[in-house]
Formats: structure tokens, C-alpha cells, sequence
């Protein structure tokens, strides 16, 4: 009995032993040589992030929903000039993450030859269920960095969203001054360059 329960331990896959050697950080334009050599491909879920070639996890079915969800709600009230997109990458000085939902500048035609950067950013939003604990530690650091703001979190496992607001650099953690949480019978304004340009209702993004 021993014996067979031994040798089913040893057929359990272990996860990867953290590197005690020094590893390599890439810069956003070596980012771009691997996908431009096809090193890295669509089919390679990372996404960079502080240099870091981190994986980006699976969307689950409710986390795909509320994706569209923010979407659909947010372009009901964005103005001329600016347009939601989502999933796709953003370039920050040494990151480009890829956040679920974005509300940019111009058209998507104005980014044919770069990605959009924090310049062109009215909003960035993410939907969180098994990625809380990063969108609230790893991403919000870089995005405050980067001076976005606001950054929304969607937030699926406790059923609110999280608007952070103000970002300062405080040495090496930058963060958000002002965050507010907003329940399901809230409605959120949403602001462009320091104008109310209108409202969402927060149940009208939850699945």
C-alpha cells in the first residue's frame, strides 16, 4: 500500500523551483524584437509587466461577460473623440499590459504604427476574479505609475467596483490617493480629462 502511494506522489507533476540565479528583464522595446522575430506569438499568454514576462491567466465564462458587459455600458455614454476597446495592449514605460477594458483617444485607425499609451488614456479597467489580489498589488502600482487615472476594478469575487483616483509616486510604490468602492445599487460617473461625461449604473456591469 505504502509502496503504491509513494509511486502516485512521485507522478504528480511539482511546480517549477523559483530561480536562485539572476533572470533578465526585458525593456518594452525588446518586447517588441521578440514579437516582431516571432519569438513570442498571440498564442503566448504574458504579457509584460515591470519587465517581466508574466502569464496572463484564462478568462472564465462570468469574467468574459462582464468584459462586454463594461463595454456595452461604457459606450453608451462616451462623447465623440474617444472609443472602448479591450484585451489589447497598452505601452507604459517598462510594461504593456493588456487590460480588459479601455476607453482611448481618437480611432482606432489613429494607432496603426504604435499600441496607445498613458497619453491617450481616459480609463482603465479591469475585471477581476482569480487576478484580484494582482489588479490590486502589481497592476494598480503600474498604472498609478504611468499616471493613469482613474483605474476601475471590476470586482467579480466580492460583487463591486473599486475606483481609484489621484495617483502619486511614493518612491518606489506608486499608488492611488483616492479610492472609492461602489455596490450594486451605486451608479459611477464617468470622467474624461476631468469632465463628467456621464453615468453607469454598477449592477448594468455584472453578469
Amino acid at each position: 500500500m505504502s509502496t503504491s502511494t509513494q509511486s502516485s506522489d512521485q507522478n504528480i507533476a511539482q511546480p517549477p523551483a523559483v530561480s536562485t540565479e539572476p533572470v533578465w528583464r526585458f525593456s518594452v522595446a525588446q518586447y517588441h524584437q521578440m514579437i516582431r522575430l516571432g519569438i513570442l506569438t498571440e498564442d503566448d499568454p504574458v504579457e509584460l509587466l515591470e519587465g517581466w514576462l508574466v502569464y496572463k491567466m484564462p478568462k472564465n465564462p462570468p469574467h468574459r461577460a462582464a468584459t462586454k458587459l463594461a463595454r456595452t455600458a461604457l459606450e453608451g455614454v462616451i462623447p465623440a473623440g474617444w472609443y472602448v476597446d479591450g484585451q489589447e495592449p497598452i505601452t507604459l514605460e517598462d510594461s504593456e499590459p493588456e487590460p480588459d477594458v479601455v476607453v482611448v483617444r481618437g480611432n482606432t485607425r489613429n494607432y496603426l504604427d504604435r499600441h496607445p499609451g498613458c497619453q491617450d488614456l481616459a480609463l482603465v479597467i479591469e475585471i477581476s476574479d482569480t487576478t484580484l489580489e494582482r489588479d490590486r498589488t502589481f497592476k494598480k502600482r503600474l498604472y498609478a505609475r504611468a499616471g493613469i487615472s482613474p483605474y476601475w476594478i471590476i470586482n467579480l469575487v466580492e460583487t463591486c467596483v473599486e475606483v481609484y483616483s489621484e495617483p502619486v509616486n511614493l518612491g518606489d510604490e506608486p499608488t492611488y490617493q483616492q479610492q472609492q468602492t461602489y455596490q450594486l445599487e451605486d451608479v459611477i460617473e464617468v470622467v474624461i480629462e476631468g469632465r463628467v461625461v456621464g453615468q453607469v449604473a454598477v449592477r448594468d456591469l455584472f453578469p
